[in-house]
């Protein structure tokens, strides 16, 4: 176990949260300031849920982080935490807790399961990033931000177009805290400008 695993796993482990993946959030959002207390969040993919642990503590009792994942959470929700138990592409997005709800920050920590083929885990990656973004266009306020995982590779470029295309403000990020072997990138958007366009990989 390398050291950088070793001090994140072992900080995650003794802060209560469920993974290391807890401490990018709070890198970006330390130097970004994206949650603020009473702020409503959309966290697709949650799973294993160190992200909704991070935004519940930030957003306080008055806020509310709904996560979203096709795996059954185990940690404990708090009272300003929901769960949608759904795969991202059957999510419906009327349901009770999404239906007349518009969100601050939607952010995806979401990855595909590696097949070792570059050019094929590009492009599921870029489709759970398009489906996101498509939900995004739909769940957040103008004013919001919208912070997506995606990995190097054929699709990438395409990706940073089309949402330097949709908001006016997108920055591409990688934490200190992400191992030096991935090649996890994260990108993020703020002020929506246009609508979502479905794109190709």
């Amino acid at each position: 176990m390398k050291a950088v695993k070793d001090h994140y796993f072992k900080k995650a482990k003794a802060e209560g949260f469920a993974a290391r993946s807890a401490y990018k959030l709070q890198e970006i959002d330390q130097k970004h300031r994206l949650l603020k207390n009473g702020n409503r969040v959309l966290d697709l993919g949650c799973y294993p849920g160190s992200w909704m642990q991070y935004i519940s503590q930030k957003i306080g009792p008055n806020g509310r982080v709904i996560g979203i994942d096709r795996t059954e959470l185990r940690i404990a929700l708090k009272d300003n935490m929901g769960f949608i138990h759904s795969d991202i592409d059957d999510l419906d997005l009327e349901s009770p807790d999404l239906r007349d709800s518009s969100f601050d920050l939607v952010c995806s920590d979401m990855a595909p399961n590696s097949t070792g083929i570059k050019n094929v885990d590009s492009e599921r990656s870029f489709h759970l990033c398009q489906s996101a973004l498509y939900i995004a266009s739909h769940k957040l306020r103008k004013s919001g931000f919208v912070l997506l995982k995606s990995f190097h590779g054929s699709t990438f470029d395409r990706l940073v177009r089309q949402m330097k295309s949709e908001y006016q403000e997108v920055r591409i990020i990688k934490p200190k805290s992400s191992r030096d072997e991935s090649k996890e990138i994260f990108i993020l958007g703020n002020r929506k400008q246009h609508t979502f366009k479905q794109q190709t990989p």
